[in-house]
């Protein structure tokens, strides 16, 4: 049966590929061969996708055949054969659909687990939102499309699968290292965009124009100029989505500090008492300075200067203090962003929670490089308020006491939700010019 099911699968990718070839372009095709593929490397897809992939294989088998057995009816030619040859197609999709759900589809790819559903829900979701992007902007979204007019169904797929990749990783790490490689590569990628932006080649840039990647700027570039909020509102819905995780997984210089603190050869060190109130004290700053800038009618050179400064203070601070410390002191004390994220998940509702059997042996704030799981919180019983849920004290705690929660869900459940939608959002981001 085991290779029944693989031929099955092939002849069925090979068909549907074949169709896309004919009457649209071999970037349509190619990923209806990823189940082919799938076919001799298992764990490559998870096998609700493989489902869903031989559901629409039938639809689109079925849709066809009546479509063209109704032409031909209409122009009075022969259609039985083609109903029938069709119809045998889409049965076939749909009998690979059964194996697959059933015992022949568990033998070969394994139980169905919890891992599996939260790669497909991932896998929807950015294809949904990519598949959306595409239709409703006026230019070439994804950077793919770009340099290859009419591939980005290829890449939709490509980055779909990339998305599944992901949350699994995130799902299953137990060492609590997953999620700052995925977050170095995010911010490597991003800043490659912007340094082939500034060699000239704009077509890497969403709208062709550079700005300076300072995370301060997303508030006091609109405030000083009175225009361009599409990075605040891009922030917001993060926000909504994800709460402060924006932080800890989608800031592309704050996977700098995180790369800079965990060359610490101790364990993190706890900021001093007056950093929330340097913090403050910043944030203040980032929203007065652009504002008086603004009516003293300084020249932008002048603003971008000061920008300039402060984003290498910033550096600064990562490579000279969090190298040192083992703590993000720059985002954690010196980035107003990072603030107003804090503030503002403290209105939202996810939240790493500790259980109420705590033992406070501490092995979770080890892993804490955000000054959140100090002595001071754990006798509070819970994170500190610069928790940006990157969640890298969950495995560290032998007892599972801590965990994820939304309303209504359980840990287990809110933990697959949050990766399906962090994990999700940082490939969207991944797929299109960024800068």
């Amino acid at each position: 049966m085991t290779f029944f099911l693989r031929v099955l699968i092939v002849l069925c990718s090979l068909t549907t590929a074949a169709h896309f070839l004919r009457f649209g372009t071999l970037w349509d095709a190619v990923p209806a061969l990823f189940p082919a593929a799938a076919a001799f490397f298992p764990r490559l897809l998870p096998r609700p996708v493989l489902i869903l992939a031989a559901l629409g294989g039938a639809l689109l088998w079925g849709g066809q055949g009546v479509e063209l057995a109704s032409w031909r009816m209409n122009f009075g030619l022969p259609w039985m054969r083609l109903a029938l040859i069709l119809g045998a197609v889409c049965l076939t999709h749909l009998g690979l659909a059964a194996l697959l759900a059933g015992r022949a589809g568990q033998k070969f790819f394994g139980p169905m687990r919890d891992a599996d559903l939260v790669k497909t829900a991932t896998a929807l979701l950015v294809g949904g939102i990519l598949l959306l992007t595409r239709d409703k902007t006026p230019f070439p979204l994804l950077l793919g499309d770009r340099f290859f007019p009419g591939s980005g169904i290829f890449w939709i797929c490509l980055f779909a699968f990339y998305g599944a990749l992901v949350s699994g990783w995130l799902l299953t790490d137990k060492q609590g290292k997953a999620r700052g490689r995925i977050w170095t590569l995010f911010s490597v990628v991003f800043f490659g965009q912007l340094l082939l932006g500034l060699a000239g080649w704009s077509i890497f840039l969403m709208t062709g124009k550079l700005h300076l990647p300072v995370p301060a700027l997303i508030l006091a570039g609109p405030l000083f100029r009175g225009e361009g909020f599409f990075m605040p509102i891009l922030l917001g819905v993060s926000l909504l989505l994800v709460g402060p995780a924006w932080c800890s997984h989608l800031c592309y210089i704050g996977a700098w500090d995180d790369r800079m603190a965990r060359l610490a050869p101790a364990r993190p060190t706890p900021l001093p008492l007056w950093a929330p109130r340097l913090r403050a004290g910043l944030l203040l700053a980032t929203i007065v300075i652009p504002v008086v800038l603004r009516l003293l009618d300084v020249s932008w050179p002048w603003a971008l200067g000061l920008a300039a400064i402060f984003g290498a203070a910033g550096v600064g601070i990562m490579v000279l203090i969090s190298r040192k410390s083992g703590t993000m002191v720059h985002c954690t004390a010196y980035c107003p962003i990072g603030l107003v994220n804090n503030l503002i998940g403290r209105m939202l509702p996810w939240r790493v929670t500790i259980g109420s059997g705590c033992t406070q042996c501490g092995l979770c704030s080890r892993a804490c490089r955000y000054n959140a799981l100090t002595r001071l919180d754990l006798d509070k019983g819970r994170p500190g308020l610069t928790c940006s849920l990157c969640g890298d004290c969950l495995p560290r705690c032998p007892h599972g006491h801590l965990g994820y929660s939304f309303p209504g869900l359980t840990r287990e459940r809110a933990r697959q939700v949050f990766v399906v939608l962090v994990a999700g959002l940082h490939t969207v981001f991944l797929a299109v010019a960024r800068i």
